[in-house]
């Protein structure tokens, strides 16, 4: 996959929470967007109604309340609320998105550098179509992650200046996430 293609060059991933956030990003020409979890009775909505005004969902299943975190959890997601994809730390999850067609990008915390050498061995298991590194201020970890994994990479966490997300992109990362909005204007390729 190459970055461009990815997200249709769409390089700047809004992360929201809440149903107002989703409704401002509605009027934007951003095509892609992380949802940041949120309650279970609200998923379904939130999702259609994104997918309604042609925009592609990326759910986050960790943080789903209500939810236990599971591959049945997973399962239930891919088929009800079928978003365009899953984002999991968890290697079942990741593994259960694939088998569902759904995009599958698994989060990596990188603390120090042994959890660096963990995830590398969880990706490596779990063969997700993308990685998310966290926090995302670390370039030289971007490029690592991607030359260990072989695996396309968005930085998240932490990122809050156009600097930041630039530096990012330029250490290899195929798209930043932010849910911070005075990033998200602007951003096509």
């Amino acid at each position: 996959m190459h970055h461009d293609s990815l997200f249709g060059g769409q390089r700047l991933l809004p992360a929201v929470r809440h149903p107002k956030e989703l409704e401002r990003l509605l009027k934007t020409p951003l095509a892609w967007l992380v949802l940041l979890g949120g309650r279970l009775g609200q998923l379904q909505p939130m999702v259609k109604l994104a997918a309604d005004h042609g925009k592609r969902v990326l759910l986050h299943a960790d943080l789903i309340d209500g939810l236990k975190n599971d591959e049945y959890a997973a399962e239930f997601l891919c088929q009800q609320i079928r978003p365009a994809g899953l984002i999991s730390t968890r290697v079942a999850v990741i593994r259960k998105a694939k088998k569902n067609g759904v995009l599958a990008i698994q989060r990596l915390f990188l603390i120090d550098s042994g959890a660096l050498d963990t995830s590398v061995e969880l990706a490596k298991q779990a063969q997700p179509d993308l990685i998310e590194v966290l926090p995302g201020l670390l370039p030289q970890w971007i490029r690592e992650v991607k030359d260990r994994t072989g695996v396309p990479v968005i930085a998240g966490g932490l990122i809050r200046t156009r600097e930041e997300a630039a530096a990012a992109l330029e250490a290899g990362a195929a798209a930043v996430t932010t849910s911070r909005p005075d990033l998200w204007d602007g951003h096509r390729a």
